[in-house]
């Protein structure tokens, strides 16, 4: 049975500029290549999850805007269902400018984040007939971003109700995390995580990436750290949504343990570091689904 993975939060539009050297204020410098992809932790985690050969349905907001078809070109081309709860916004996706060092792959990232519209709130009612119905459709997990809390409410309240995992991507703190975090199976926060504690909150299962360095888990039952693979970055665009979008697999396919789960979203995000540009990880990453199936 093909495992499937139902993804809820932020759909951007990336350009991404590949640089010599990250310019100063005031400086200008040319680009050694430019990309535009669909991003968002949500986005890139989906495409994620279809590279290792699973079913990805994003539930998002894209719009009507011509530049929102950039999003969905690159959505289509790389096998994510999306889902536009808002298709006939007009106004523009949320555009993040990047530009990555080609020395190390470090990158900065300047972006707006989704914001609220009366439009949106209204779509609200159409969602749970956007949701699987038959067990067939039924989702092995739900991974959430935090962006676009209605929905993000919504769809745990419905995963919590058919005993479906919840995953929540805690890059950072969010407004509507008090409410959302009784909802949440296993919360994976980013080191530079400042908010309340999730365990606080009854979120059984915890976790703490933190880049390189080992990644801590802990549970009602005990705790540990898995190590990072070592690997030369070469880009690490987005490297924190793709281990979220590996975890999130590896919980749908309901074998191994949390060690097992976090020890694989570690080498899937490893092999993308590996690789320059925004989508030219994909086929390596689909190498390693096709280990798993």
């Amino acid at each position: 049975m093909l495992v499937k993975v139902l993804l809820a939060g932020l759909c951007t539009v990336d350009q991404v500029q590949r640089v010599a050297e990250i310019p100063a204020p005031g400086e200008k410098v040319r680009s050694l290549s430019m990309d535009v992809a669909a991003g968002g932790p949500a986005t890139n985690a989906a495409v994620t999850v279809a590279a290792l050969g699973a079913g990805a349905t994003l539930l998002t907001v894209a719009g009507a805007h011509p530049l929102a078809a950039l999003a969905r070109a690159d959505l289509e081309a790389h096998g994510v269902d999306l889902v536009d709860l808002d298709p006939g916004r007009p106004d523009p996706p949320a555009i993040s400018a990047i530009t990555v060092r080609d020395s190390d792959g470090e990158r900065t990232v300047v972006s707006r984040n989704a914001h609220a519209s009366s439009r949106f709130v209204l779509s609200m009612r159409s969602l749970h007939a956007q949701l699987p119905h038959s067990e067939d459709e039924m989702p092995g997990c739900v991974l959430l971003d935090g962006h676009h809390p209605e929905v993000a409410l919504a769809v745990a309240r419905w995963a919590r109700d058919r005993d479906v995992p919840v995953v929540l991507d805690a890059g950072s703190w969010k407004p509507v995390f008090p409410e959302l975090l009784p909802l949440v199976d296993i919360a994976a926060c980013s080191s530079l995580y400042r908010g309340e504690d999730p365990r606080e909150h009854g979120v059984p299962v915890v976790i703490t990436t933190a880049g390189p360095d080992p990644v801590r888990w802990s549970t009602a039952d005990g705790s540990g750290a898995v190590p990072v693979p070592v690997t030369r970055a070469r880009d690490t665009l987005g490297a924190g949504d793709v281990w979220h979008g590996a975890f999130a697999y590896a919980v749908a396919r309901d074998t191994g343990d949390v060690p097992g789960w976090i020890a694989f979203a570690n080498e899937v995000a490893a092999e993308r570091v590996r690789h320059e540009g925004p989508r030219s990880w994909t086929a390596a990453v689909a190498k390693m689904g096709e280990g798993q199936s």
